[in-house]
């Protein structure tokens, strides 16, 4: 049996789970310690399944394994995908003592913890992430959801999972987009909380994208570390955690404007985060030389440095206005208080904001 390279465990009382980070897990560490009763309902996608389904099935040896295959693809995480899940339990007679288990990216790791949450008013699930920006971000911290067409993510519970099981092996079938979406959210972390862990991966960029595995495992176990941390300070976002939405919600404007799917959330993201750098500098936290560090790591990864041509500031506006993280109608914003420290704020000045958007959106650099 492949050994771990790493155990985390994300503290949260009698609530607590462990991250299992590795090679080769996948198909070999028994997870039936995580299992109540004897159904498991594995909720997967047509991607997905013929890659790594009879192998996530092998971690449930004596259970009744019954699947659950969506269609890829962010358009599809919407109510009428997510009572596909409902039809399969209630179709197998699923009870209250069934667990569900994610196999996939973040789509069907937000998707299966809601139908988890609502299952009877709450079923117990397992996280299996096989992206690497489902490893590193949305498999840990209990986020679940749907989109809507006005806003993305808006409905949905916090909800944590039993275990967490991250099998890096499963990185490497991802086509080269989907690991530079993932590694916007390590740069993330660098960015909010950890500067050496930024200069580590200013320094290490190349083997990242080209999935160097003592690279990514590394990657993957300090980006895990960081948000188990944050979300055990703050499990429900009053505070630390909407650090954690560093370009976000300029990155869910840019992704709701362009149509889901059309842009990977990581892009999206990546492109925020540059958003919010800009605005970082024009608000006096950070200087410009901040700034281009940002922008070298962003492109290093290979990631867009600016939103659809056609988006403009009236766009980003109207969008943004529709973001979980604004309180009474005020727009709060994460922002660089410097690199290692970032702060939620709904003081920022709106001239400097219309100056970031005006800088980024419409005629593009000769």
């Amino acid at each position: 049996m492949p050994e771990l390279h790493h155990q985390l465990i994300v503290e949260l009382g009698d609530r607590s789970y462990p991250i299992l980070i590795g090679a080769g897990l996948l198909g070999s560490q028994d997870l039936t310690g995580y299992v109540a009763g004897s159904k498991v309902m594995i909720v997967t996608n047509n991607t997905v399944a013929p890659l790594y389904l009879e192998r996530a099935r092998a971690c449930f040896p004596g259970k009744q394994v019954d699947t659950v295959v969506l269609p890829d693809g962010e358009q599809y995480k919407d109510w009428q995908t997510l009572n596909r899940i409902f039809d399969g339990l209630l179709e197998r007679t699923h009870t209250r003592n069934t667990t569900l288990v994610a196999l996939g990216g973040g789509v069907v790791g937000d998707m299966t913890g809601f139908a988890a949450a609502c299952y009877q008013r709450g079923v117990p699930f397992i996280q299996i992430p096989t992206t690497l920006l489902s490893q590193v971000d949305s498999s840990v911290g209990g986020k679940t959801g749907i989109n809507h067409p006005l806003g993305k993510n808006m409905i949905g519970a916090f909800y944590q999972p039993q275990v967490v099981l991250i099998d890096t092996d499963t990185l490497t079938t991802l086509p080269p987009r989907e690991v530079a979406a993932g590694l916007a959210e390590v740069i993330k972390y660098g960015l909010i909380r950890e500067p050496a862990f930024l200069d580590w991966l200013e320094a290490s960029m190349d083997r990242l994208t080209a999935l160097e595995p003592a690279a990514v495992a590394e990657a993957v176990y300090r980006s895990c570390a960081c948000k188990a941390d944050v979300v055990a300070q703050d499990e429900r976002e009053s505070g630390l955690r909407a650090t954690l939405n560093l370009g976000h919600t300029f990155g869910h404007a840019i992704e709701t404007f362009a149509g889901y799917g059309q842009w990977l959330h990581g892009e999206a993201v990546g492109t925020g985060m540059i958003l919010a750098a800009d605005l970082s500098v024009r608000e006096g936290m950070i200087d410009r030389t901040d700034y281009e560090r940002v922008v070298r790591l962003i492109r290093a990864a290979g990631l867009p440095e600016r939103p659809p041509e056609t988006m403009t500031p009236a766009d980003f506006r109207r969008l943004m206005a529709v973001d979980k993280k604004n309180v009474d109608g005020r727009l709060r914003l994460v922002l660089l208080r410097s690199l290692g420290e970032a702060t939620v704020t709904d003081t920022a000045s709106d001239a400097h904001l219309t100056s970031t958007l005006d800088a980024f959106c419409g005629q593009r650099p000769a």
